[in-house]
């Protein structure tokens, strides 16, 4: 479990206490929105299907994630106005995380270290699913 003096806690317990995290494949939100990074080490995780450059930069980068865990059921607040809406590709529209009673998962990413670093102290529920390497 990482100390208090920590240099990744930067009050991540305001809206990640208590989450239920999934370990599953990164996937791209959109054309704009293709890539994150951890909530707390701020590694970054890229989707190897979006293009061929991504799945190269992947190759050339192995400290780029292609899973890692995602937090299910939990949003920021678009009316904080610190969040950015992304747009879907399905539809191309545009949508907050949370409107409207809208809960979307998959907004905050967390790396496996720090998974293992911190669940303890944020009493996360961590859910396991199989990597691609291990289907």
């Amino acid at each position: 479990m990482a100390d208090n003096e920590d240099w990744r806690l930067r009050g991540q317990e305001d809206y990640l206490q208590g989450a239920t995290l999934v370990r599953k494949r990164y996937k791209a939100w959109s054309e704009d929105w293709e890539h994150d990074h951890c909530e707390f080490c701020w590694t970054k995780f890229m989707d190897p299907d979006f293009s061929p450059g991504h799945r190269q930069f992947i190759s050339d980068n192995p400290d780029v994630l292609i899973e890692g865990y995602a937090v299910r059921g939990r949003a920021p607040d678009p009316t904080s106005g610190a969040v950015m809406g992304r747009v879907f590709a399905d539809d191309q529209k545009t949508v907050h995380p949370k409107v409207a009673g809208l809960e979307r998962d998959d907004y905050w990413w967390i790396c496996p270290d720090c998974v293992k670093d911190f669940t303890e102290r944020f009493e996360w529920i961590v859910i396991d699913t199989p990597g691609p390497s291990e289907s």
